[in-house]
């Protein structure tokens, strides 16, 4: 019986499908920031005057009765702490060889960013 070939095209792939769905978030969540930082900077661009009303307004403004404005920034808030968890969490199981460590690292991260989404929201939805 021969030995079963573990290389090439028909090579037995197993496992967490070796990063294709973090891929795909990196460069959904990537594309969201980008998208939002341009309508952010055609927004204060477009401004008459640095001000603090101008400034709120573009996180305050309503399509009806649907606050647009919160909504994207929210949107674009949580898309960034999805991309820097996926990229801080392949750090940490690159470079970081201990378990234990690895492991304290990945927890804090997640309340940081969790701590960060909260507060961010805290903030926006009380403007």
């Amino acid at each position: 019986m021969a030995a079963a070939k573990n290389y090439g095209p028909k090579r037995l792939v197993v496992g967490a499908h070796y990063g294709v769905m973090d891929f795909i978030i990196q460069r959904i969540t990537a594309v969201i920031m980008a998208v939002y930082t341009l309508v952010l900077l055609i927004g204060i661009l477009m401004m008459p005057a640095f001000t603090y009303e101008h400034w709120t307004a573009l996180f305050n403004f309503y399509v009806g009765v649907l606050p647009v404005g919160q909504i994207l920034a929210t949107l674009a808030f949580i898309a960034l702490a999805w991309h820097a968890w996926i990229g801080v969490r392949d750090i940490w199981m690159d470079y970081v060889k201990s378990v234990g460590v690895r492991l304290l690292l990945q927890v804090l991260t997640i309340l940081w960013l969790v701590g960060s989404v909260v507060y961010f929201a805290q903030i926006l939805w009380s403007i």
